[in-house]
Formats: structure tokens, C-alpha cells, sequence
């Protein structure tokens, strides 16, 4: 979802609120997804990440890991809610991993470059004690961060005051109680949520997923931005019916359907991610994983241009310098 230029006469509560192009000025961004180490391995993907350019985004999944002898809880990069304790904090790993480049980014105070770095948080459990938490330690570091101030109305849009970083996190009914309800008008909002996918038809998940690509996009996002929720995130099954695991060739009506995706949602006031677009061979694998793999790098580069060219807002892989290098080439 892009911030807020478009104004609605039959809505006017938006008028009150964001632009659109306060990301990146209406341009697509990179998002680095499952941007953190798996047990140890691909600790250098936050380093990878940040080489790729600026604005970039980075998605760290978040679980809660307690001492089993002080009895005291933290904040964990991880990619299971099962923690053992030798995950990478969120603040060792991101926040003072960056802290330099930020600090620089301040210094300079060129505020039309920013958000440099939007982070996507995935919560692996909605816990209170995590909530909590993140919500803390953002606290920690919001002179960091574009925030916007809390309004009585929820549906009246506050603008950002622009910082280097920008926090998203996704659709849970928790995160908004705790990140948000809970907040009194006047408190600034750290992270801002995503908008619900309306249920599509269909027994079982499969026949739920399949129903994905041929919903008309006006179904699947009903919804109007609130303060705290304005972006929307999208798998691929909403594309390509079977998503990337059973995509053919890419077709004029793949691209029409992606297109139409990505208008409805700026038509409502909301940047739209998709995610994961990869595509390698087998031997190329840096535990990515065959979940969102189109199978070649060819495949997957007809959905890059096509992301790019529909104005996609954040486009997620895990391929960050192939995306990168194809961006580049574009501006």
C-alpha cells in the first residue's frame, strides 16, 4: 500500500491523511523477505539486504523466547515460534545493526529519501508479552521511526512525520488492540498494520486458495485505511491460481488481473505487497526453501517486470541482488 495523494470526494475522512507516494514517491520498493538466519545459517541477509540499495525493505519474523533461568523474556528473530534461545535478538540483530546507517541518515536530515528502510515484522505467535514487548522497545528507538499521531476517530488518517525508518506489521486483531485501540488520542503509533483479505468461497483451503485468483479484487479488500491500518498484503495465490508452485507461462490476463489488484488497492488509500516472487534451480537454493519458487529465474523475472511495471509497492523475495539489479535497470 502506498501513502495517501489520492483524495475521494465520497470519502473525505481521507483527505485528512496520507500520501500514497510517502513511500518512495510511488515507486516500488524491494522487500527482503525472511530477512534473518535460519539455526544459525544466512546470518549475512540483513548485510545482503542493505547492499541492495535504498529504500529497502527488510522482514524480520518475531517469536518470544523466556530464560528458563531468570524467568525473563525477549524479543527473538526467528522463524518458528518453537525458540531455543540461540535466536538473534530484534534489537541486536536489526535495530543496532542499523543504528549507524540511521544515525547518518539523521545527521544528513534529506527527509524526501525518507523511509530508507521499511521493516515488516511477521509475528510467529500473538502472545501479550510480545506485543508488548516490541511495542516497548520501539519505544526505545521511535525518534527512529515515521510515526503518525493517534486520533479520536479512527478513521481520520494522521500524516507520517517522516524518519528513517517506517514499521509495518500484518493483519492480526491482537497486534491492532495492543499497537493501536489501546493507545489515547495524541500517542504517537509506532507500526502500522495491514487490511484484512475478505474470505474467499470454498470448503476446504485448497478450493479457498484456487478461489483467490478469480475473486474480483473489490471482494477480497472491502475495506477503507484507518489510521493504523494502511497497506495490504497479498500472497500470489490472489494472481495465479495454484500460486508459484502451479503458475504456467505468464499471460496478457496474469498481467491484467495484477494490474487491477494493485489499482483497486491504491483506489482505497492502501499500498499492496506480494509476496514471495523467486525463482532459481535447485543447486542455487540459499535456504529459501520450494514454498514460492516459479522454478527459474526466467519465470520469476516476467512477474518481477510485470510487479514493477503494475506499480507493486513492496515486491518480496528472497533473490534481494537479482531484484535489485533488475530495478536498477528501470529507473
Amino acid at each position: 500500500m502506498k501513502l495517501f495523494a489520492i483524495l475521494f470526494v465520497s470519502f473525505p475522512l481521507l483527505v485528512q491523511g496520507q500520501s500514497l507516494d510517502f513511500l518512495n514517491k510511488n515507486r516500488p520498493v524491494l522487500d527482503a523477505h525472511n530477512c534473518y538466519p535460519y539455526e544459525g545459517k544466512w546470518s549475512d541477509r540483513i548485510d545482503r539486504a542493505l547492499q541492495s540499495g535504498y529504500p529497502i525493505g527488510i522482514e524480520q519474523d518475531l517469536a518470544w523466547y523466556v530464560d528458563p533461568v531468570t524467568g525473563k523474556g525477549r524479543v527473538v528473530v526467528s522463524h518458528t515460534p518453537k525458540t531455543t534461545g540461540v535466536e538473534p535478538t530484534l534489537r541486536e540483530y536489526f535495530f543496532e545493526r542499523v543504528r549507524p546507517l540511521v544515525e547518518d541518515a539523521l545527521k544528513k536530515n534529506d527527509r524526501a529519501t525518507w523511509p530508507q528502510i521499511v521493516v515488516h515484522f511477521d509475528f510467529k505467535d500473538n502472545r501479550p508479552e510480545l506485543l508488548h514487548a516490541v511495542w516497548d522497545l520501539l519505544g526505545e528507538y521511535q525518534a527512529w521511526m515515521s510515526t503518525a499521531p493517534q486520533t479520536a476517530d479512527p478513521h481520520t488518517l494522521a500524516p507520517f512525520d517522516p524518519k528513517p525508518l517506517l514499521v509495518l506489521t500484518e493483519d492480526n486483531d491482537a497486534q491492532e488492540e495492543v499497537f493501536f485501540k489501546q493507545l489515547a488520542p495524541g500517542t504517537r503509533l509506532r507500526l502500522f498494520g495491514s487490511a484484512h483479505t475478505a474470505a474467499t468461497k470454498g470448503g476446504s483451503m485448497a478450493e479457498r486458495l484456487k478461489a483467490a485468483a478469480t475473486t474480483p479484487p473489490e471482494q477480497l479488500l472491502t475495506e477503507r485505511p484507518t489510521n493504523y491500518r494502511r497497506w495490504w498484503n497479498n500472497s500470489w495465490f490472489e494472481v495465479e491460481e495454484g500460486g508459484q508452485r502451479q503458475a504456467g507461462d505468464w499471460t496478457a490476463a496474469d498481467a491484467a488481473r495484477l494490474k487491477a489488484l494493485v489499482d483497486h488497492a491504491h483506489k482505497q488509500g492502501f499500498w499492496i505487497r506480494f509476496y514471495t516472487l523467486d525463482g532459481f534451480a535447485a543447486p542455487d537454493d540459499k535456504g529459501w526453501g520450494n514454498g514460492y519458487n516459479f522454478g527459474s529465474h526466467e519465470a520469476v523475472e516476467a512477474r518481477w517486470k510485470a510487479a514493477l511495471e503494475a506499480g507493486v509497492d513492496l515486491i518480496a523475495t528472497d533473490q534481494y541482488e537479482d531484484l535489485a539489479a533488475l530495478m536498477r535497470t528501470r529507473k
